[in-house]
């Protein structure tokens, strides 16, 4: 999986491609919680080019928005098509966070 990140009005926007198995969800939750620590609270996260989460992915989505949420943040989530989408629809995430 691939991440990139960008910081604009104080808003970071994370854009994802690929699959985000337990290794990957792990790097990304590193990077999301150096921005928490440096201040930032608000996350969009474009997941038009992930086909797969697994359950790490999704733990790691639930454990930043309880964060973000913690200090009045929170993050949208942006793009979700197909397999991602249903995932969350069939967890009730998408009850959770902001999807676009």
């Amino acid at each position: 999986m691939e991440i990139d990140t960008v910081i604009n009005n104080g808003q970071v926007t994370v854009t994802l491609w690929g699959s985000m198995y337990v290794e990957e969800a792990a790097v990304l939750r590193e990077k999301l919680i150096a921005f928490m620590e440096s201040g930032h609270k608000q996350f969009i996260i474009k997941l038009n080019n992930v086909d797969y989460i697994d359950s790490s992915g999704l733990g790691v989505f639930v454990a930043i928005q309880k964060r973000a949420l913690k200090m009045n943040g929170g993050i949208t989530l942006v793009g979700a098509t197909s397999l991602v989408k249903e995932l969350f629809e069939l967890t009730r995430l998408n009850k959770v966070f902001v999807m676009q």
